[in-house]
């Protein structure tokens, strides 16, 4: 009798740890932020751990701990030490992760780009692990550490710096929402008033934005009034340089209008003021640029001198957003780039929208699709083309080029519009910046064209999916 009801206890406790919530059972209200060093060439890759540190309360879902959505190149894994459980995981994709595909990593140039990791403080030890895709989007670990919580190596000082946050949007407490947070760069302590109002304009715009807007009551949004010593941004190609808070520049990877910053450290120093999932990065310029980069940041200018294309910051925001929130891939083709060989050929890329239609019968989307819509679908490729071949003859520095590059558009657009298949989901051949071989879902798209046309179905599905994933 005596061993029976000890057993019956044991069991009892046992079902009750099952029982017990994934979040509750391993870890605490806080966030761990694991720096680490990525260095390599286009051939060699090395991470080596920088530093961990302990931040404010954890922003992520507390539900969705493991992850589901299977994007980006890269994928943390956190496991139990004493059990070996995966405990959660994360997809995300990073600068070093397009660094490797340019002409620099392939002439074997040495780089090294920090990064940082966002994880929920664990209670215990546990098995911190980097993996990659290889060639044919498997996951293949890179790098593996065991971090202690309770260790004095664990950085605990208070991080944010003495910058206001202000709440835009608030329906929640921030592990029950998604957290979009706000950061400005190259606003000098004058240009407080602009980034206020560039905030709002950011916070309209997305809450006008379909899927955002109906899922509006699942979103909060906070702004952090970074001051820089100078107003604007760096322009190495103009030989301008300014001294700004968040060091975003313009020729990231030497193209003109990709806007990055490499100082993950400072933008996830000021970012721990506060809670977040997503950061976008407003750059106080006028010239046309931004960038996104799946959960890291997404970037983009505010400033348009010519009020007709004043269109084109609405554009800015939601088209990085949608690299950076969802995971989307570019869907044009016809834009000068710096990768070499982005999408490994004959092989299926892990973006939600794009596609090499390896097999059209198991086309990812295809529950988008109508039955009698033929893959791959006919459109006016040919014509469209034709004109993207004569803007590629004009100067990028001329006045007027922008606008001259919207009247053309339009005569793309009305052709495309004629398209039998306009308006429905297939696989149009031209996406992921090839011209042959990759599809995407839509004729026009807010990841395809430079224009306010919404983002089609399945992009639309891939940013709900994201919007679900972090709202309880």
């Amino acid at each position: 009798m005596k061993f029976s009801l000890s057993l019956f206890v044991i069991l009892a406790a046992t079902a009750a740890t099952a029982q017990t919530p994934l979040f509750e059972r391993f870890f605490e209200n806080k966030t761990l932020r694991v720096d680490y060093f990525h260095t390599g060439t286009a051939t060699t890759e090395f991470v080596g751990l920088d530093q961990v540190y302990e931040e404010g309360a954890w922003a992520g879902s507390r539900k969705d701990l493991i992850d589901t959505l299977n994007r980006g190149k890269y994928l943390v894994k956190v496991f139990d030490v004493e059990t070996n459980q995966l405990i959660y995981s994360r997809g995300f994709a990073s600068i070093y992760g397009e660094w490797e595909t340019t002409q620099e990593a392939r002439d074997e140039k040495v780089r090294t780009f920090h990064e940082s990791v966002l994880l929920p403080f664990s209670k215990k030890p546990v098995q911190v692990v980097l993996a990659k895709r290889d060639k044919w989007m498997h996951f293949q670990d890179i790098f593996s550490t065991v971090i202690d919580p309770s260790s004095r190596f664990v950085n605990r000082e208070k991080r944010g710096r003495a910058f206001k946050v202000v709440n835009l949007l608030e329906n929640g407490p921030p592990h029950q929402k998604v957290d979009f947070l706000l950061l400005g760069d190259g606003y000098s302590k004058d240009d407080m008033g602009k980034f206020r109002k560039d905030a709002q304009r950011w916070r309209e715009v997305i809450l006008r934005t379909s899927p955002f807007k109906e899922n509006a009551g699942k979103l909060n949004i906070r702004a952090i009034e970074v001051i820089s010593e100078d107003s604007g941004i760096d322009e190495p190609r103009k030989n301008l340089w300014k001294n700004t808070a968040l060091g975003t520049s313009y020729n990231s990877f030497d193209s003109p209008r990709y806007v990055l910053t490499y100082e993950n450290r400072t933008i996830r120093d000021i970012a721990a003021a506060a809670p977040y999932d997503f950061i976008y990065i407003m750059t106080n310029a006028n010239r046309y640029g931004g960038g996104g980069i799946y959960q890291l940041y997404a970037t983009g200018h505010t400033i348009e001198e010519n009020p007709d294309l004043e269109w084109q910051l609405e554009y800015m925001i939601t088209h990085e957003f949608g690299h950076s929130f969802a995971g989307l891939g570019d869907e044009y083709y016809s834009s000068s780039i710096s990768y070499l060989d982005f999408y490994a050929s004959g092989v299926e890329p892990w973006e939600a929208n794009v596609t090499a239609l390896l097999d059209p019968a198991e086309l990812k989307w295809h529950s988008f699709t109508e039955e009698n819509t033929p893959l791959p679908t006919p459109w006016s490729k040919a014509f469209f083309d034709s004109l993207e071949a004569v803007r590629r003859t004009w100067d990028r520095s001329k006045p007027g080029y922008y606008e001259k590059w919207d009247k053309l558009r339009v005569q793309q657009l009305e052709k495309m519009q004629q398209t039998e298949h306009y308006g429905k989901v297939g696989a149009f051949e031209g996406a992921g910046y090839s011209s042959a071989g990759l599809y995407r879902p839509a004729v026009d798209c807010r990841m395809f064209s430079r224009s306010l046309v919404p983002y089609d179905p399945v992009c639309s599905a891939a940013i709900r999916e994201v919007i679900n994933f972090y709202a309880e």
